[in-house]
């Protein structure tokens, strides 16, 4: 059984309300129709219920047993309103423009929807920006208690692969923060850890990757992840870490055992920490294209709630094992 199989089976059983937001695209109407079938979780989608459907009528994709809410006819509006209201009162919101946001923003129509825990999570990012989708998701359902950042990361399914967690690996961070600080870098390989062990359920083995190993070279950019290293072995002590190394050194125990010999990561990890954005984005990308590995994400770990990104280049597929993601994430919140 695939990891995803897995991930879904579980979400079957303890069914999740997860929001899709982007009605107008035609992968979300797609894959809601799938994850019904599949009963991966209860559907809502947000938006005018005769666009939606004649959107799913062109595409011959059938709809029923998905809950669609108009915010101009939805009898929680006013509720609604209040609740973001209240929430974003002390940045000067008003009444009147909470209900101008609300009938006309479907992402914050979401997200206030499981603020007012009338959903356990939302999916969106097919067709708007990463920003987007984090923006309101930060300003109404705020951090998780204990967290430093949000970060974004993907969970990776390589085929045929004896690395990682029986091909399983996340990657981190690959949609957020663009040049973070050692101290960020720590707390990014903490939530990791934590969301490789939710979501994977195996221990997580975390390296700190560079272009270096062990010193190997000199570079400020390897004095960073040395020092976000030393961080979150001190503040998280309770965590497998070790960096700063070289991804071949954390994959491959002869060359892990070689380069960085005694480390108890080397050559075993799982949990991959890019030392920015850069590295972490590209990687995937070419993993989930050149190693035809399964790439769900970008995720979003840290928020108080669940709420994941999508890359605008996704497929209906990835929005179905999104959704799956999701719904197990939201079990354990």
């Amino acid at each position: 059984m695939s990891y995803i199989d897995i991930i879904k089976e579980k979400a079957r059983q303890d069914k999740r309300t997860i929001v899709l937001p982007e009605t107008n695209d035609r992968r979300t109407l797609i894959a809601a129709s799938h994850i019904i079938e599949e009963g991966l979780a209860n559907v809502v989608m947000v938006g005018n219920e005769e666009k939606i459907m004649d959107g799913a009528g062109w595409l011959e994709v059938d709809l029923t047993g998905v809950t669609i809410v108009d915010p101009s006819r939805c009898d929680k509006l006013d509720e609604y309103v209040n609740l973001l209201y209240e929430t974003r009162k002390s940045k000067g919101m008003t009444e009147e423009k909470a209900r101008e946001i609300l009938l006309k923003d479907y992402l914050t129509f979401g997200v206030v929807m499981v603020k007012a825990n009338d959903a356990d999570g939302m999916v969106a990012g097919a067709c708007h920006a990463t920003a987007d989708v984090l923006r309101p998701s930060l300003q109404i359902l705020k951090t998780a208690p204990g967290v430093k950042l949000v970060s974004g990361f993907f969970l990776m399914a390589v085929p045929d692969c004896d690395m990682g967690e029986n091909g399983t690996f996340l990657f981190a961070d690959c949609g957020l923060n663009q040049d973070p600080t050692a101290e960020e870098l720590a707390a990014i390989a903490d939530t990791s850890a934590k969301s490789f062990k939710q979501l994977v359920g195996a221990k997580p083995i975390v390296a700190m990757l560079s272009h270096s190993t062990k010193g190997s070279a000199k570079h400020t950019l390897v004095d960073k992840v040395a020092e976000a290293t030393r961080i979150a072995k001190a503040e998280y002590p309770g965590l497998t870490v070790d960096g700063e190394l070289q991804a071949d050194s954390a994959l491959v125990p002869s060359i892990g055992k070689s380069k960085a010999p005694g480390s108890e990561v080397a050559g075993h990890a799982n949990v991959l920490i890019f030392p920015n954005l850069d590295c972490g984005n590209i990687s995937y990308k070419l993993v989930q294209r050149l190693a035809k590995a399964e790439a769900y994400g970008p995720m979003l770990q840290g928020i108080a709630k669940p709420v994941n990104d999508l890359s605008r280049g996704c497929s209906w597929e990835d929005i179905v094992g999104v959704v799956a993601l999701t719904a197990v994430q939201s079990q354990l919140v």
